[in-house]
């Protein structure tokens, strides 16, 4: 039994060891994690263990698992290291109080994002905002890792919403269709039916398989979606549709602007679900920060305007955990 009276606490450093091994199970992974040997972490363990005087892991082999105790005891840690972690911030980064930093893709800051900012500028005049296409994902989700200012606050991101330690909202969901310049509706091979895709370029970004997809649903089961010019960029593609270069696969989100201007059309009906959806993250702690909660509201209020619209396909937005 621990010899410790009931006032007494715990090792911060066995403590964070304890948190960052029970949410990866593993202590190879939480000593990447805590960038300390593997052993280290172990050690650390051990000592939390005789501390407490209970075991907070079962040992099997290579694997790890929770005990009863360990279940009991993880969400009181985690959230008591989420409270040390955001106050600390908020006294040791006072001066970064005003400034947001959002990261989000270049695809959907361009097409989405930069244009509906103003009025977040109107309603929070003294907020500065700052956005990066650096992709912080992975050290976001780690909540072991210090950030250097100016960190990010909030990320923006497309995907299934199951990111690892993290608050997920989502934005909203859309559909995925052909899109071309107007050009193209015309000339010897016209589109006006799907089979004279054959006839032209078809344009891919990094969601190439979403080109199978569509044409499955089209009935094209003969057609060879691996041709066409590749960019890294969703952004990349629209501007190669609106220059003529060929056909791209338009996410209803990233097209939805240059379809209002008439520099894309759809020339056909045909659409499908898209298989990610967009998403607001943050670290639970953020959501005690003011210019995180005012960001969110208004993000959330743009996103069902844009659903309500029917530019967006998809529900309101729902939290999803």
């Amino acid at each position: 039994m621990s010899r410790h009276s009931k006032a007494a606490l715990p090792p911060l450093t066995a403590v964070r060891a304890f948190e960052a091994a029970a949410r990866h199970l593993s202590f190879t992974r939480a000593a990447n994690e805590l960038h300390v040997t593997q052993s280290a972490v172990s050690y650390q363990i051990r000592t939390l263990e005789e501390w407490l005087g209970i075991a907070l892991f079962r040992r099997n082999n290579r694997e790890i698992q929770l005990t009863e105790d360990g279940l009991a005891y993880l969400p009181a840690v985690r959230a008591a290291l989420n409270k040390l972690r955001a106050a600390t911030e908020r006294i040791v980064h006072r001066d970064y109080e005003d400034l947001l930093c959002i990261s989000t893709t270049e695809s959907f800051a361009i097409n989405w994002l930069i244009s509906r900012l103003p009025s977040f500028f109107l309603q929070h005049p003294k907020l500065d905002v700052r956005i990066t296409s650096q992709n912080p994902v992975d050290e976001f989700g780690n909540e072991s890792e210090e950030f250097t200012p100016p960190w990010i606050d909030v990320v923006l991101r497309y995907g299934r919403g199951n990111w690892l330690g993290l608050r997920a909202t989502r934005l909203f969901d859309e559909e995925v269709f052909p899109v071309c310049s107007p050009s193209l509706l015309g000339g010897a091979h016209p589109l006006t039916d799907p089979d004279n895709l054959r006839h032209h370029a078809l344009l891919h970004d990094e969601m190439q398989m979403q080109w199978r997809t569509w044409l499955l649903a089209a009935g094209m089961d003969d057609f060879d979606a691996t041709h066409g010019p590749r960019f890294s960029h969703s952004h990349m593609v629209i501007t190669a549709a609106v220059e003529g270069m060929g056909v791209a696969l338009g996410r209803s989100a990233l097209v939805a602007k240059e379809l209002a201007a008439g520099r894309l059309v759809t020339p056909f009906s045909q659409s499908v679900p898209a298989e990610f959806g967009y998403y607001l993250l943050m670290r639970e702690s953020a959501m005690d920060q003011p210019k995180v909660h005012v960001f969110q509201d208004w993000l959330l209020a743009e996103a069902a305007a844009f659903v309500q619209s029917g530019a967006g396909a998809g529900t309101a937005p729902a939290t999803a955990y």
